[in-house]
């Protein structure tokens, strides 16, 4: 059984329609990396799984059940946009708030679970206005956690987060599914840091999905390519040019070379041609370059 299963998903806002035909599986135990544009149907698709707005048309299974289903749509935990908190009240007071909305029994045992889940506890005394970005980031994952649910939906919770928090969300979002009955659907424009976390993908675009994938489907489908520097970069990028399709220069001053090839004959060709190597990797493309790519393929 998979955790979401839509078909042809649609949603229009009059005569604009933001979601056509799509199609999107969730496995159970996921942490599933929804990517795509601004304005792509991300968060559209993310609220009409939740039941926040309608559909048009199409179909949302929720653990085999339709996503109306009160039953199932009571395990589901959602944070979109930013957690709805009190700023002059205290993170566990917030909390202690949520869990009587949700009628949760024992509450205070609950909330100590789900703050330890997300390293909050030491926090909880903290008035909510004055906690930073990534830990207001992880009080709303807490909050979305109380209740057990099966499947959390995450809009951009690594948004504005510095290093350390983006490492703290990455070890919260693997420690949710870790049992293998829990599902995480994450959106998310910082592509490195979700290929850390994501198990599978799913990319859109104009309402559409393009693409669905595992980490392992990415990682077979994501081109080689051999890196170099030499003393002579302008005059190497002109003679790689001549003999490869597709020859970059990234941000870090290498020369990529995207073609079938081998280190030995890039190195043979340029010494033929009086230059020397001076330093060689071969590496893969990553996710975001991946996604790059497959949006210029589509345009």
């Amino acid at each position: 059984m998979n955790a979401v299963e839509i078909k042809n998903l649609s949603k229009n806002f009059g005569a604009k329609q933001a979601v056509c035909g799509l199609n999107m599986t969730v496995p159970m135990g996921a942490v599933y990396g929804f990517i795509g544009e601004n304005g792509s149907g991300k968060s559209t698709t993310e609220k009409m799984i939740c039941g926040l707005i309608p559909v048009s048309g199409g179909s949302i299974k929720l653990y085999g059940k339709d996503y109306t289903d009160g039953a199932v749509r009571a395990r589901i935990g959602v944070l979109i946009e930013a957690p709805g908190c009190f700023p002059g009240l205290s993170v566990w007071d917030n909390m202690m708030l949520q869990a009587g909305n949700l009628s949760i029994p024992d509450a205070e045992k609950e909330v100590v679970k789900v703050l330890k889940l997300v390293r909050m506890e030491g926090a909880a005394g903290n008035k909510y206005k004055n906690c930073s970005l990534g830990m207001k980031q992880r009080v709303g994952i807490a909050m979305a956690l109380l209740g057990d649910p099966l499947l959390l939906v995450l809009d951009e919770p690594l948004n504005g987060l510095d290093a350390d928090g983006m490492r703290i969300m990455r070890e919260v979002l693997t420690d949710v599914v870790k049992d293998g009955t829990r599902s995480v659907i994450v959106s998310s424009h910082l592509l490195g840091e979700l290929q850390k976390v994501a198990t599978h993908y799913g990319i859109i675009r104009h309402g559409k999905m393009i693409r669905e994938m595992t980490a392992d489907e990415l990682d077979a489908g994501c081109r080689t390519y051999v890196a170099l520097r030499t003393g002579e970069m302008n005059k190497s990028k002109m003679l790689l040019g001549c003999r490869y399709s597709r020859v970059e220069e990234d941000e870090a001053g290498f020369l990529r070379v995207y073609d079938r090839t081998t280190p030995e004959e890039i190195v043979t060709y340029l010494y033929e041609n009086g230059i020397c190597v001076t330093e060689m990797r071969t590496d893969k493309i990553g996710l975001e370059e991946y996604y790059i790519d497959l949006m210029k393929e589509g345009k």
